[in-house]
Formats: C-alpha cells, sequence, structure tokens
C-alpha cells in the first residue's frame, strides 16, 4: 500500500495544533541509518487507509513530496479522546535485510464446518486475534489463517497449531503455547438440559 507524506520543518504542540485544524495529520519516521524525519499526512487520506486491516500489517510504501520513495512500517496511532480524528502517527523505516517484529492479524476460517458448530451446536470464541512475528520484509503476511474445520465441541486450538507462512516465527511472551480460540457451549443450554431432566427424576 501507498500513502502520501511531506516533510515538516515547524514541530511543537502549537504546529500541531494548526496543522489539525488545516486537516493535516502531523507524524514522524523513525529507524534504519538515517536521522528521525517529521512528516504530515493528509487526514482524509490517511483515515480512510487506517480502516483497512492491511494497512496496519503490510511494508507501506511512503511518497515523500519532492523526494523519494521509502518503505516504512506502521509503529502507532494517536486518536482523539472522542471524535473520529486522528492526531498523530508513527512509521518506522524497513531495512530489507533486517528481521521485523511485528504483529499480524488472525483470521479463522471453517468455523461453520466444524464438528463444535455443526455436531455440538458450539460458539467459536476467538480469544486472540493478533499475533507477534518475527520475519524479514519480504516475508510478512498480510494475515495467517487458522482453519477451524477439525475443532470438536468444547475444544481449543493452540498457538502451536496454527500453520505459518515460510519464513516467519511466532514472538510469544509469558506462555510457551496459549490458546488462541474455544468452543464453547451457548449461555443456558446447560440450565435447559437440567430442566428437561427434572420432570424424569
Amino acid at each position: 500500500m501507498k500513502f502520501n507524506a511531506t516533510s515538516r520543518s515547524v514541530q511543537g504542540t502549537s504546529a500541531s495544533r494548526r496543522l489539525r485544524r488545516a486537516g493535516r495529520v502531523p507524524a514522524i519516521v523513525y529507524g534504519g541509518t538515517a536521522a528521525p524525519l517529521n512528516i504530515e499526512l493528509d487526514h482524509n487520506e490517511i483515515f480512510h487507509a487506517l480502516r483497512k486491516e492491511e494497512f496496519h500489517a503490510s511494508i507501506l510504501t511512503m511518497a515523500i513530496e519532492g523526494g523519494k520513495n521509502e518503505q516504512v512500517l506502521l509503529r502507532s496511532v494517536q486518536w482523539h479522546a472522542y471524535k473520529q480524528q486522528v492526531l498523530h502517527i508513527d512509521f518506522q523505516r524497513v531495512d530489507a535485510n533486517q528481521a521485523l517484529h511485528t504483529k499480524v492479524p488472525l483470521h479463522y476460517i471453517n468455523a461453520e464446518g466444524s464438528p463444535a458448530v455443526k455436531l455440538s451446536g458450539n460458539i467459536i470464541s476467538h480469544i486472540v486475534t493478533e499475533v507477534e512475528v518475527t520475519c524479514l520484509p519480504k516475508n510478512l503476511p498480510q494475515f495467517i489463517e487458522v482453519d477451524l474445520k477439525d475443532l470438536l465441541g468444547g475444544g481449543v486450538v493452540h498457538l502451536s497449531e496454527v500453520k505459518l507462512p515460510l519464513g516467519v516465527t511466532f514472538a510469544v511472551h509469558g506462555s510457551d503455547d496459549p490458546v488462541i480460540a474455544s468452543a464453547v457451549a451457548p449461555k443456558g443450554a446447560a440450565a435447559d438440559e437440567g430442566d428437561a431432566e427434572a420432570p424424569a427424576a
């Protein structure tokens, strides 16, 4: 994905406020061997880009006005407390030969065809929606699929069961093999079963 940027020389709270009033967003690009670069973005363009999942988990091409394109990765976004307004964005330069450490969304597939749903009437709970991975920029996936076709009623899916794309590894903190999804009976199901058995007792 590509977005446009303009370098800015004026910094500070007042300058940032003026930019926002003019429909611009202050941002910074850091990392690599070059010095950090202060930039500004068109608010409408970047607002709509941020609504796309791939903008958060892809190598982005930043087209700087009057300069060369740079490969960057979105690192953080600061939003207004209650308005639909982007206040500030951080980007990191990408080195093709240096491994990245970033988050990638999980896409759960085939839940409706799993025994947990078809046979047991379970509801699939997505405990984890994104994971941290380590890989070279060329191997960074926009998302990772989690196939639930074999999930049984009451069952769980561990991180170790997810098939990773070539060249990608998980960067796991805490538990070595966390549960990322589970099949659970709908609320009230157990109570309904108990009510049905009461007359027979």
